[in-house]
């Protein structure tokens, strides 16, 4: 791995243990819907396509990736306002089972607007899937399949960004917050 960026405070999750834990969730995965012809596979842009691909090769059931991507307004550091879609599905999801793939939940307010709004757009089953929580506020979105809870730091890598650097670090780090 070598010596860390001097802006980073020290490696959270190595490679090894998310590559370890993404494939016991594509396990899970592929028995939960073994028998249901398929998954629609949302990944949310851009913070999720590391996780999302790594994810979606171990998988032994069949599948389909779309994207999507969301913008925030009003956003500080322990609320975001209005979410936006910036980037919409590229077809109708009425009738499948669709799984959102999402890189981290923080107050819950993106990924809860997202679930009502793709709920209402009436797909056969609807679940979630996190690599990383940190604390969420009361918010009823149910969070299906989850990587890892990490503490409430500013974190970096494996999709994840700071000003739109570290994004591909194959190991997820804290940064430094001054």
């Amino acid at each position: 791995m070598g010596e860390l960026p001097s802006d980073l405070v020290r490696v959270v999750l190595s490679a090894e243990t998310i590559h370890n834990r993404v494939c016991e969730i594509a396990d899970q995965l592929s028995e939960d819907y073994a028998d249901k012809g398929g998954i629609y596979i949302i990944g949310i842009l851009k913070g999720a396509f590391i996780f999302l691909a790594d994810l979606t090769r171990q998988l032994t059931v069949p599948h389909v990736v779309d994207f999507m991507a969301l913008s925030s307004y009003g956003k500080t550091d322990t609320f975001s306002g209005a979410v936006r879609i910036i980037m919409d599905l590229r077809e109708p999801i009425e009738g499948r089972h669709v799984l959102i793939v999402e890189d981290i939940v923080d107050s819950g307010h993106t990924l809860d607007y997202l679930y009502r709004t793709l709920t209402g757009r009436k797909p056969a089953s609807l679940r979630t899937c996190v690599l990383l929580e940190k604390k969420r506020d009361s918010l009823d979105v149910p969070i299906h399949y989850l990587g890892f809870e990490i503490k409430d730091v500013w974190v970096v890598g494996y999709g994840l960004d700071f000003a739109d650097a570290y994004r591909t670090l194959p190991y997820i780090a804290e940064l430094k917050r001054d």
